[in-house]
């Protein structure tokens, strides 16, 4: 089995035997993280140190066991029909879980594994070519296995290339997760053959532990869990999580979610992600939703956030922040009109904040505390 990286190729054998001198003499960042990793796993380096992503706190070390993640890529491999001998896709920060475990997938399973970059469109290196594709000096028909972040697969689907579009359909299943899947994503991928799935999961949890189906005739709102996984809530209605990649020690996490059986959940929202305004709590993620449709019907692609900024009488009040150019006034008038048929009048946005470009985590979702604090201190400097 080889690992693939633009120019370089690298069999599992040859990541075995490199050593520390060797990887640190490559330029490339990236690529230098990767092969430790890889290097250091197949070694049979035992506990690994990862970094949660910060998106909704301060990051934070997790120490996870050798054993915990070939259990997760096993329970992957089994929900997915991954096998020995399939190629798959690595676009992810390799310092963060979702990348380590498309590592660790690849190397428990023996995948050839093709390293870009992660980048908006993964794609763009590939170069089409005859009946599949060259990456670097090598020649591919497709991949079987995709991992992707929602802006990733969206820069995919509105790129309207046959070709991208192909690999994908070739593919055995494609996943994506660290973050919401939008309205306009879901419409999308149904242009898509293969199965596409939603995850759940976060570093705790040693990646997904539950996937959704986006697409095709048994597309689901629900949550599916992987083998051997059991869940609950706790007196707040937030999911509590057994699992053997946890040693079957419960899980509490700050996900509300509405259960309908034993193997399958609702995401609703964190409950931490609550604006209080003059008293009356209000779900971010709910108004999300609904203006995430509205985007859609006015055929508005802009990514954008709903934050609690602060206001002297109400504690709080309800904003929404678009990311790149103010929208046209008659836009902007329809877009409220529709939002006050779909929300309460304290649910809906007390004006409309831009930001040229929104500050991003590492593992390229939306840093909520940065543009939150950025707004503020603007505000706070016209003032």
């Amino acid at each position: 089995m080889f690992i693939y990286f633009q120019q370089e190729k690298f069999s599992f054998e040859e990541l075995r035997q490199l050593s520390l001198e060797e990887i640190n003499k490559y330029e490339d960042l990236y690529l230098r993280q990767t092969l430790l990793f890889c290097s250091e796993w197949l070694n049979g380096k035992e506990i690994f140190t990862i970094q949660t992503s910060g998106s909704t706190g301060t990051p934070k070390p997790i120490h996870l066991a050798r054993h915990q993640m070939q259990i997760s890529a096993q329970m992957t491999a089994k929900a997915l029909g991954l096998s020995q001998g399939d190629k798959a896709l690595v676009c992810l920060n390799t310092a963060y879980i979702a990348g380590k475990m498309m590592l660790v997938r690849g190397l428990e399973i023996g995948m050839q594994l093709l390293i870009v970059s992660p980048i908006a469109n993964p794609f763009s290196s590939f170069v089409s070519h005859q009946s599949g594709f060259l990456f670097g000096e090598e020649f591919f028909q497709s991949i079987d296995f995709y991992a992707f972040v929602p802006l990733q697969l969206l820069e995919i689907c509105k790129a309207q290339s046959f070709f991208q579009i192909q690999l994908l359909n070739q593919s055995k299943a494609v996943i994506v997760g660290g973050a919401p899947v939008s309205a306009e994503l879901e419409y999308l991928v149904q242009q898509i053959t293969s199965p596409i799935y939603a995850t759940y999961g976060m570093t705790e949890t040693v990646s997904h532990i539950a996937l959704k189906k986006l697409n095709g005739r048994d597309k689901s709102p629900y949550y599916q869990l992987l083998a051997n996984t059991e869940i609950g809530q706790d007196e707040r209605g937030c999911l509590t999580i057994i699992s053997p990649v946890n040693n079957f020690e419960k899980i509490v996490t700050n996900d509300k979610v509405k259960i309908i059986d034993n193997q399958r959940f609702e995401w609703l929202g964190r409950i931490d992600a609550v604006i209080n305004s003059g008293g009356i709590k209000i779900q971010i993620e709910k108004v999300e939703n609904e203006i995430d449709k509205i985007f859609l019907q006015l055929q508005v692609s802009r990514r954008f956030i709903i934050l609690g900024f602060p206001e002297p009488r109400l504690g709080e009040r309800v904003v929404l922040v678009l990311e790149g150019e103010k929208l046209e006034q008659e836009v902007e008038k329809q877009l409220f009109d529709l939002i006050k048929n779909r929300l309460s009048k304290y649910e809906i946005p007390k004006e409309i904040l831009y930001m040229p470009y929104f500050p991003e985590t590492a593992t390229a979702k939306m840093d909520r505390l940065k543009i939150k604090e950025q707004l503020v201190k603007e505000k706070h400097l016209s003032s």
